[in-house]
């Protein structure tokens, strides 16, 4: 989804943060044990795990799940096999549906996928028939109150960001899938901790949400699937008015 719309998204999800923390602790084990797996456990050199680290620290995750989840990469405890898996789909009304998932069992994952889908009046769609109208790109999204615009351009940019975004009250950085790391850093350096920070699939056209009772069936969707514990992440292409979804 857009940034504007993805931040009221955020914003209202945010009094359901202490209640789904324990999904948050086991999406970013699964991803601090699959990066310590492909670059191992030293986060000096390894950007991908620096980035999970500061990640899980922001998030409060407790000093040994971090570290049982990294072991479990390296290989110095055992784990499961997780595999990394794309799906997409249709909400009603045609907005499409991205759904980032990281399983031990794909026939699980895709069968409560495609359950909440139908359930919503939704269908999963072909894999590659929604990637034409995404793009891979990294986002951060930062309340308006953490930093100044002017402060964040230099930081941002400096770091290798493409743009930073004023949406009034929060701003919005975009940087390729390469630089994100270093945007990340260079962010934590500086103190200031993005209300949402992820390598996102952000749509190259919105479909715009006007009715409420389809509003708010779209986001009940989202949540479903984003509730999942298979799901690392969901991704729209809605443009909702904020009076909708506050």
């Amino acid at each position: 989804m857009s940034g504007h719309s993805k931040w009221a998204t955020t914003r209202r999800h945010k009094a359901a943060v202490d209640a789904k923390r324990g999904k948050i602790f086991s999406v970013l084990a699964k991803e601090l044990t699959l990066a310590a797996r492909a670059g191992g456990g030293d986060a000096a050199s390894n950007a991908k795990l620096r980035t999970l680290l500061a990640k899980a620290r922001t998030a409060n995750m407790p000093a040994d799940n971090i570290e049982r989840a990294v072991k479990k990469g390296t290989g110095e405890l055992p784990g499961v096999s997780y595999e990394e898996i794309v799906y997409e789909g249709y909400a009603p009304g045609g907005v499409g549906i991205i759904i980032e998932v990281t399983t031990d069992n794909k026939n699980r994952a895709v069968g409560e996928i495609r359950a909440a889908f139908t359930k919503a009046g939704g269908s999963l769609a072909t894999p590659g028939a929604l990637a034409f109208n995404f793009q891979r790109k990294g986002q951060f999204l930062i309340s308006a109150e953490s930093t100044t615009e002017d402060a964040l351009m230099e930081i941002a940019l400096e770091a290798g960001a493409d743009d930073v975004l004023n949406h009034g009250d929060h701003f919005e950085i975009l940087c390729g899938v390469h630089p994100y790391d270093a945007v990340a850093k260079a962010l934590e350096d500086k103190g200031i901790k993005p209300d949402s920070s992820e390598i996102a699939y952000l749509p190259n056209t919105t479909v715009t949400v006007t009715d409420a009772t389809a509003a708010k069936g779209i986001l009940r969707l989202i949540e479903t699937l984003d509730s999942l514990d298979d799901v690392k992440a969901v991704h729209a292409n809605h443009e909702i008015a904020d009076n909708l979804v506050l």
